[in-house]
């Protein structure tokens, strides 16, 4: 949810979400389309890379496309549906990749397409796969992992310890760290302990199994302890007056960066480029801690061809190199954005990175180690959709209104949404 998805602002193009696949032009040329979602999701709009594959591919032209998180996903089933209309290649959020896989005949087969499933856990590539394993309908990209970002200036100003060891002692639980942001609130002037309530309730769930949706793809948002649990805990600490109350991903939220409104934020790794690309004079201000509890996810995305398009066998290529463990790493030392590929997790360009920009801080170490003890979570069609519900029902909390009401609000939308209601 993002929403999921990009980044620091880099050169290139972001045209209209019109255009589909396209023959090769009068020239030899062959366009291939990308559509991609949000500002901060997977395959960023990185010209240098898309540059680097058409030099070694002549006749190449790459083109992306980008829209909003909700309008992408929809845009795409719509010319599912049609049959029609679709970019050679489509990004999918991994928590809506489960609604397309009944679609199978509507994508390129990558198990078809001499692709090494292995590279990848087994978690990661089952959640773009039919039930049978038959059918691979995309290519994973990046994976987020849980870390906390956090301010040292702002830290040191309410006589907080700065150090990345001695900050991650303060919260091996959620419940600690909403209690060190009782201890913070009001020492800084305007500034409050994190950005939104919606990222702290995501962070919570990023190291439990079943959330949204169980093993048998019911349902159980309702009824799921952990899930109101999470949500009581965000709102106790909405309610300590330690929210920011920025959405995500909106203009005031790009500011909160830029002028220190909050002290610390979660953190998966495709979030250092946001941070990164929206608030470059903060850089050597931040570092990243562990994340409470010590393990978790939130994010990713897939690489998908469909079927429809004219230009099938190149876009399986430009796919299969866009998501090779090459491509990944360099994605991670330029935005931050971590390599789904498990292969890739102790090789010495990622185990070796550190940020510059955050201080110095291993994240080449800090990332894969809260993966290490994830659970697998379970995903179903719509626990993007429902994240983002969740996300704005917190919102609203912290606009005044009351939190049983924004519950029972939310609960009426996601049943609605999963076609319950």
């Amino acid at each position: 949810m993002r929403n999921s998805g990009i980044v620091a602002t880099l050169a290139g193009l972001a045209l209209a979400l019109t255009a589909c696949g396209s023959d090769a032009g009068d020239d030899g040329t062959t366009t291939l389309t990308i559509n991609v979602f949000g500002d901060n999701f997977s395959l960023p709009d990185n010209r240098a890379l898309y540059d680097e594959y058409e030099k070694a591919h002549k006749g190449i032209k790459i083109v992306e496309n980008r829209s909003d998180f909700g309008t992408h996903h929809q845009n795409l089933q719509a010319r599912l549906t049609a049959g029609s209309g679709a970019a050679d290649i489509e990004l999918i959020e991994v928590g809506q990749v489960s609604g397309f896989i009944g679609q199978t005949d509507k994508f390129v087969n990558f198990k078809d397409e001499s692709v090494d499933t292995t590279q990848w856990t087994d978690a990661i590539v089952q959640r773009a796969s039919s039930a049978d394993g038959g059918t691979l309908i995309g290519l994973p990209t990046d994976i987020g992992g849980l870390a906390m970002c956090y301010r040292t200036d702002l830290f040191a100003q309410a006589g907080l310890p700065t150090t990345r060891d001695e900050v991650s002692a303060l919260w091996p639980t959620w419940e600690q760290y909403v209690e060190v942001g009782k201890q913070f609130t009001g020492t800084v002037a305007d500034v409050k302990w994190f950005d939104a309530g919606g990222h702290v309730f995501t962070g919570i769930l990023g190291n439990e199994e079943e959330t949204y949706y169980n093993a048998d793809g019911d349902l159980i948002v309702e009824d799921n302890k952990v899930v109101k649990d999470a949500w009581d805990l965000t709102v106790d600490a909405i309610k300590a007056g330690q929210s920011a109350a920025l959405a995500e991903f909106s203009p005031e939220w790009n500011t909160g960066f830029q002028q220190g409104q909050f002290a610390t934020i979660t953190c998966p790794a495709w979030m250092m480029g946001y941070i990164q690309g929206n608030a470059p004079d903060t850089k050597g201000k931040w570092d990243i801690a562990k994340i409470p509890g010590g393990s978790g996810n939130w994010g990713g995305s897939y690489v998908t061809v469909p079927s429809q398009g004219k230009n099938i066998d190149a876009s399986v290529e430009l796919a299969k190199w866009l998501t090779a463990p090459e491509q990944n790493i360099k994605l991670f030392k330029s935005i931050g954005n971590f390599p789904s590929q498990s292969s890739t997790w102790s090789s010495t360009e990622v185990a070796d990175f550190t940020s510059e920009f955050f201080s110095g801080a291993p994240a080449g170490t800090i990332y894969p180690e809260s993966l290490e003890n994830a659970p697998s979570q379970v995903v179903g069609p719509q626990s993007g959709v429902i994240g983002n519900t969740f996300a704005g029902a917190l919102n609203s909390v912290e606009q005044g209104t009351d939190p049983n009401e924004a519950w029972d609000s939310a609960m009426e939308d996601i049943k609605a949404a999963a076609g319950e209601g």
